[in-house]
C-alpha cells in the first residue's frame, strides 16, 4: 500500500492509503519526490471537470526509479528521472509520423490515469527521462513546462539573431524567455502585468520587461526594435489581451506562436486581424511538447540544461511548497483569483 492524494469529487481531494501500483511489462514505478500542480489539474480538483473519479491527478514530477517491469532495458533503480505524462498509442497514422500530441487514442498520466500526487507512480518506460544527481528534485519537477516552451520555439521555426517578445510570465513564458536565449535570440523582452514576475523574468535573462498593463507598453516595446517588431512573438498565457498585442508587436514576416491556451471566446477587431495579412507573419499554435524519437528532444535538451546550468532556476517559480498530504490545502489557494504566482509544489520527503 501507499499513500495518495485521492480526487472523489469536487473538491473533495482526501490523503487516503491506496494500492501501490506494480510496474507491468514495459514499465517503470517511480518513487514520487516532488510534483508540481497544473493549472490544469485546478478545475479537475476544484471546478469537478475529472473525466472520472476517484483519480489520483499529477503529471509534472520527478522521483527515484524504483522498480523496472519485465522488458525494461536502459534505465535502473535509484536513478532520478522523470517522465512524460503523454502516452501514445504509437500505431496510429499521426503516431507513425512522430506528432505524438496528435494522437487520438492517448493516454494521459494524471489525467486518463492516475499520477503522481502519491508516494509512487508507474509510468511506461518509453517514456522516462533521467537527469543528473545535481538537479534538485524540484526544479525537475518543472521538466514539462519547460520542454512545452522548447516545443513552442521548435514548431514556430525559431532562428536566432533577432528580437523576441514572449507575452506572460508565468512558469511557460519564463522557460521560453530562457530558450530563446539560450537557442540564440538577439534580445528577448517578457510582459507581464505582475511586477514580481517581470522582476524575475530579469533575474532569469531577459533584456526587457514591460508592464503590458501599462498605455505606452506597446509604444516602449516598438522604440526597443526601432519601431520594426519583433520577428518572434510567444504568446503563452492564453489571454485575450496578449494574444491582440501579438499581432500589434509582430514585424513583418515575423513568426507568432500561441502556446497558451485560451479559455474564452477569441475576439479580433477586423482592423487588428488584417495586420496578420499587412505584415504577411505566420501564425500557428503549439500544443504540448513531443517529437520523434519519444519523446523528443524537447526532454533530452531540457534535461541537458538543467545539468549544465543552461536553464536558470530561480527560487521564485515555487510560489509555496506543501507536504503531499496538505494537498486539499494547496489546491484551496486557488480559490482565490491572483493568489498564486508561481508554482504550487507538493513534496514528499526522502524514504
Amino acid at each position: 500500500m501507499m499513500k495518495a492524494a485521492v480526487l472523489h469529487g469536487k473538491g473533495d481531494l482526501r490523503y487516503e492509503e491506496v494500492p501501490r501500483p506494480v510496474p507491468g511489462p514495459g514499465e517503470v514505478l517511480i518513487r514520487v519526490r516532488a510534483a508540481g500542480i497544473c493549472g490544469s489539474d485546478v478545475p479537475r480538483a476544484n471546478d469537478g471537470t475529472a473525466h472520472f473519479f476517484p483519480i489520483v491527478l499529477g503529471h509534472e514530477f520527478s522521483g527515484v526509479i524504483e522498480e523496472l517491469g519485465e522488458g525494461v532495458e536502459g534505465l535502473m533503480a535509484g536513478r532520478k528521472a522523470t517522465a512524460a505524462p503523454l502516452v501514445p498509442c504509437m500505431r496510429c497514422p499521426d503516431c507513425q509520423r512522430g506528432d505524438y500530441a496528435l494522437c487520438p487514442n492517448y493516454k494521459f498520466i494524471g489525467s486518463r490515469v492516475n499520477g503522481a500526487f502519491a508516494d509512487y507512480v508507474s509510468v511506461p518506460a518509453m517514456g522516462v527521462v533521467t537527469f543528473d544527481d545535481s538537479v534538485p528534485f524540484e526544479q525537475a519537477a518543472f521538466f514539462e513546462p519547460a520542454t512545452i516552451a522548447l516545443h513552442g520555439l521548435l514548431h514556430a521555426g525559431f532562428t536566432p539573431g533577432g528580437d523576441v517578445a514572449v507575452l506572460g510570465a508565468g512558469t511557460i513564458g519564463l522557460y521560453t524567455l530562457q530558450w530563446a536565449r539560450l537557442l540564440g535570440a538577439r534580445r528577448a523582452a517578457a510582459f507581464d502585468i505582475s511586477r514580481d514576475r517581470l522582476e524575475l523574468a530579469l533575474r532569469l535573462g531577459a533584456d526587457a520587461a514591460f508592464d503590458a498593463g501599462e498605455e505606452s507598453c506597446l509604444e516602449s516595446a516598438m522604440c526597443l526594435t526601432g519601431g520594426r517588431g519583433f520577428g518572434h512573438v510567444f504568446e503563452t498565457a492564453g489571454n485575450n489581451a496578449t494574444m491582440a498585442m501579438a499581432f500589434e508587436l509582430a514585424s513583418g514576416r515575423a513568426r507568432v506562436c500561441f502556446i497558451g491556451t485560451a479559455h474564452a471566446d477569441l475576439k479580433f477587431p477586423w482592423k487588428l486581424f488584417e495586420k496578420m495579412n499587412r505584415k504577411e507573419f505566420t501564425l500557428t499554435g503549439s500544443w504540448m511538447s513531443y517529437s520523434a524519437p519519444f519523446p523528443g528532444r524537447e526532454w533530452s535538451w531540457t534535461a541537458e540544461r538543467f545539468a549544465d546550468g543552461g536553464l536558470l532556476f530561480d527560487p521564485s517559480l515555487i510560489h509555496r511548497s506543501f507536504p503531499m498530504e496538505e494537498a486539499g490545502e494547496a489546491f484551496g489557494l486557488f480559490r482565490t483569483p491572483g493568489a498564486v504566482k508561481g508554482k504550487i509544489m507538493l513534496v514528499n520527503p526522502p524514504e
